[in-house]
C-alpha cells in the first residue's frame, strides 16, 4: 500500500463521523483496504462498521476470517450455546451473519490469507466437541499472506 493510502486509512480509522466511515467503506472495492481497516479497527466501537465491511462484495474470505476471530468467534466454535444465549445482540448477530456467509460460501475473492493460528490441540478439542465445525473456520485461509500495517 502506498503512503497516501495508509494516510487515508489512518484518517478513516480515527474519524468520529460513523456515517462518513460507512460511506467510504461501502464505496470501496479495494479488498486489501478493507482487510487493513478491519485489522486495525477498534472492536470496542461496535459492529456497525464491521458489518459494512462484511456486506461489501470486495470483502475477501481472509478478511472475513480475520473479523470472525477478532470478534471472538472462537467462543462460538467452542460453545455455540454461550453465544446464542448471550445478551449482546449486536455481537451475536454479527457472528451469526459471518458464520452463515462462510457456510454458504458467499465470499467471492480469496486473495488475502489469514491464519487464526490455532494449535493442533485447540483444533482437536474444537472438532471433538463439534465434529461438524467446517475446516475453513479453523484453518489458514487461501490467498497471499500480507503484512498488516499497525495504525
Amino acid at each position: 500500500m502506498e503512503k497516501k493510502e495508509i494516510n487515508f486509512l489512518e484518517q478513516l480509522l480515527y474519524n468520529t463521523d460513523k456515517n462518513d466511515i460507512i460511506s467510504q467503506l461501502t464505496n470501496t472495492n479495494n479488498s486489501l483496504f478493507l482487510h487493513y481497516f478491519a485489522a486495525n479497527y477498534n472492536w470496542n466501537s461496535g459492529f456497525d462498521v464491521p458489518t459494512i465491511i462484511l456486506e461489501n462484495e470486495a470483502c475477501d474470505f481472509g478478511t472475513g476470517l480475520l473479523m470472525f476471530y477478532f470478534a471472538d468467534g472462537y467462543r462460538m466454535l467452542e460453545n455455540p450455546d454461550e453465544v446464542s444465549s448471550s445478551s449482546l445482540k449486536e455481537w451475536k448477530d454479527f457472528l451469526g451473519k459471518i458464520y452463515n456467509k462462510f457456510i454458504n460460501l458467499e465470499f467471492k475473492p480469496q486473495n488475502i490469507s489469514f491464519d487464526p493460528e490455532l494449535t493442533k490441540i485447540q483444533k482437536y478439542k474444537l472438532k471433538k466437541n463439534n465434529p461438524n465445525i467446517p475446516d475453513l473456520l479453523i484453518s489458514k485461509s487461501p490467498g497471499e499472506v500480507v503484512d498488516i500495517p499497525k495504525i
